[in-house]
């Protein structure tokens, strides 16, 4: 902020700068124009431009315990996910490491910058548990629409049959 002899600014900049994190569910590397694409994503491209772009990231080989690595930093075992519950191996159920959602043993990255101070929010499909308490809500995202299943989508009663209902649930602020 400018300073000006006798005057106050009205607001000072903040020295905490803005995040956004997008994870995008089976998007190949070169499918934004940032990365090599022929299809045009003009505002992807932007942000990838005027923020940092994080190149070195090994998924998992489903999407849930991929999203449970980026949102906590660490191995999926650590955080509950060994498996995608949908998929999890009846001698893998109940053991550690395979709890089917975010444990309470790590913190999300929503957590660790709530408690920095941000306004924290998540936007699209939690698949980390749907039980009160597994919530984004939960786990340090103040402000949430969350499709909290995986293998359907945000815009049809489709399912992923015969896994999942034709019919998921949804989470808004908890």
């Amino acid at each position: 902020a400018l300073a000006v002899q006798g005057c106050s600014p009205l607001a000072t900049e903040s020295t905490q700068p803005n995040v956004l994190l997008i994870i995008a569910d089976d998007l190949g590397w070169g499918d934004i124009g940032a990365l090599g694409s022929e299809i045009p994503t003009p505002h992807i491209d932007n942000l990838a431009r005027e923020g940092v772009l994080f190149t070195n990231f090994h998924t998992a080989a489903t999407c849930s315990p991929s999203r449970a690595m980026l949102l906590t930093g660490v191995d999926t075992h650590l955080a509950g996910l060994g498996n995608m519950i949908t998929f999890m191996a009846p001698n893998q159920r109940g053991k550690p490491g395979y709890e089917g959602h975010l444990n309470k043993r790590v913190r999300t990255l929503g957590e660790l910058f709530q408690a920095g101070g941000y306004i924290t929010g998540f936007f699209g499909k939690w698949h980390l548990g749907e039980k009160p308490g597994q919530l984004p809500h939960d786990r340090g995202f103040e402000h949430t629409l969350a499709l909290l299943t995986g293998g359907s989508d945000n815009w049809s009663a489709l399912g992923a049959a015969p896994v999942r209902p034709a019919v998921e649930p949804f989470s808004r602020n908890g």
